[in-house]
């Protein structure tokens, strides 16, 4: 908002002086708060900080000891800098004394070897400043607008974000206070370089106050929360001192963002928001990007020199569709769960929901136990879901298979009553087979052409013909074991598969026939 003593001197009206700087040439950088006319000594105690001081310097001593008191006092002020025209005391140079003493203070000290209209400079400079103030109001007016609205619509964090980049054009990163990376907008910087050792860099910057900027990091902080409740910091990252008006964008996306999660209680927090975006482009693509892999890193779970262990959690039962949003919020129930229980047993891990299921990443040492690990966490799952993992990679690259492993283990356990904790493909055996191949179009087809005449029939009829067939191949064969299962008489059941064998044209006690019928009703269940 205010000038610097450099662009005080390049204006026409002071180069009509020929200015020199004599001494303090480091400070020509200082902002110049107001322009001040003395012609007295010991003005020091009259200033406020930030004045550039002119004067004839008609009324000042030629003593060393004064010139040097009288510095001192401008410095103690702390003023922007000193212009002393040569004309009327001093007309070829000024005292030693007053150029060291400007030196040692970091004083900006310019000499004018023309009169000059000190009037005119005031005038023009803090005519300056004052229309500088006025834009730095209209400014603000303009920001507390444009996040009014974006708090009124519920703007989600990543626009919030996306509009500070814009008013101030530097990076702009939410992290938690635990110094993890919610969301981010690189302002056209590269990501991974904003990213890079987020952890260590963030845990090292402290401000002791609510908004500061810490200079030798290069970062303007806010802290985030309402309520007395804090729960992040809002940083943009900028290598020079920031305007004021970027501490006002700062400020109102801070309570943006605050207002957003309150307001947003029912949504998953932007934790699981982070952790699912880099979950979903891990699955999206065979390479992870430098770019998701220091997303990751920023988020605590590296992912590089890691033993990398996809596992998925599924309830067993399925909500009907008026459940829905209370199935959602048990899911995030369950994902904050686990998450807890993985800190709480210091280990690494990406966890968010999907529609059906909670999705974990662990990020193993190579020395860690993995079973102890998937153990621990199985039990703080609810007996009624089913834990599934993938195999154990050290790779990023084959992150992607683990997790889509323990996808399918995962939907192919849930009819599993072996009760164990944790679910392997071995474990699922033949189901688990199918599931990986579910995409299969052969393997729907051969299911259709097994099971067709009969899907038919009951549509047609409204028998249950499929049901009492899928009872016969659970209890491999066994007719009396079937008809318990299946609630029915054995009278009736038998004249079930009597049907059955004369729908499909397939005696039902051949073992070929039978391993090809329960192998397509396995097939069929994967259908959405």
């Amino acid at each position: 908002m205010y000038p610097t003593v450099a662009d005080v001197l390049v204006l026409p009206v002071v180069r009509h002086g020929r200015p020199r700087v004599v001494a303090g040439a480091a400070g020509l950088d200082a902002r110049v708060r107001w322009v001040h006319v003395a012609e007295v000594a010991d003005i020091g105690d009259l200033l406020k900080g930030g004045e550039l001081v002119l004067t004839t310097g008609i009324a000042l001593p030629d003593d060393p000891a004064a010139l040097t008191k009288y510095v001192d006092g401008l410095a103690g002020a702390g003023v922007a800098g000193l212009v002393v025209e040569l004309v009327r005391h001093w007309s070829h140079a000024l005292p030693k004394a007053l150029v060291e003493a400007a030196e040692h203070n970091g004083i900006p000290l310019i000499t004018l070897s023309r009169e000059t209209r000190y009037v005119t400079i005031t005038e023009t400079v803090n005519g300056l400043i004052v229309d500088a103030q006025v834009a730095e109001l209209r400014a603000a007016e303009q920001v507390h607008q444009i996040f009014t609205e974006l708090t009124v619509s519920g703007a989600e964090p990543a626009v919030v974000l996306g509009e500070v980049a814009r008013l101030t054009e530097h990076p702009v990163v939410l992290e938690t206070l635990s110094h993890e990376v919610l969301a981010y907008d690189a302002a056209g910087a590269d990501p991974g370089e904003l990213l890079s050792g987020w952890l260590a860099r963030s845990r090292s910057v402290h401000v002791g106050e609510r908004t500061a900027y810490h200079a030798d990091a290069g970062w303007l902080l806010t802290v985030v929360g309402a309520r007395g409740l804090d729960w992040g910091r809002l940083i943009v990252v900028s290598d020079e001192a920031p305007p004021h008006r970027h501490v006002v964008v700062i400020e109102r996306a801070a309570s943006a963002l605050a207002v957003h999660r309150l307001v947003a209680r029912d949504s998953d927090g932007l934790e699981r928001q982070a952790h699912r975006a880099v979950l979903a482009e891990l699955l999206a693509t065979p390479t992870p990007s430098a770019e998701v892999l220091a997303r990751a890193s920023a988020l605590g779970v590296p992912l590089r020199g890691q033993r990398l262990v996809g596992v998925a959690i599924r309830p067993r039962l399925t909500a009907a569709p008026q459940a829905a949003a209370s199935a959602h919020a048990m899911l995030r129930e369950l994902a904050e769960t686990v998450s807890l229980t993985a800190r709480r047993a210091r280990v690494s891990a990406l966890v968010a929901t999907d529609d059906q299921h909670v999705r974990l990443l662990l990020s193993l040492s190579p020395k860690a136990n993995v079973d102890a690990v998937l153990d621990r966490l199985a039990a703080g799952v609810h007996p009624a879901c089913v834990l599934a993992a993938g195999t154990t990679v050290d790779s990023p690259t084959q992150a992607r298979r683990s997790l889509v492993e323990a996808d399918h283990v995962a939907a192919a356990a849930l009819r599993s009553s072996t009760g164990q904790a944790v679910h392997r493909l071995e474990d699922v055996r033949l189901r688990g087979l199918l599931h990986l191949l579910a995409e299969d179009e052969r393997v729907q087809a051969f299911a259709a052409r097994e099971l067709g005449p009969l899907l038919s029939r009951d549509a047609a009829s409204g028998t249950r013909l499929v049901q009492a067939l899928r009872h016969y191949c659970e209890q491999g064969g066994n007719k009396s074991a079937a008809a318990a299962a299946a609630h029915t008489s054995r009278t009736a059941y038998y004249q079930q598969l009597a049907r059955i064998e004369q729908v499909l044209g397939v005696p039902l006690e051949d073992p070929e026939s039978m391993l090809s019928l329960y192998v397509a009703l396995l097939a069929h269940d994967l259908k959405p």
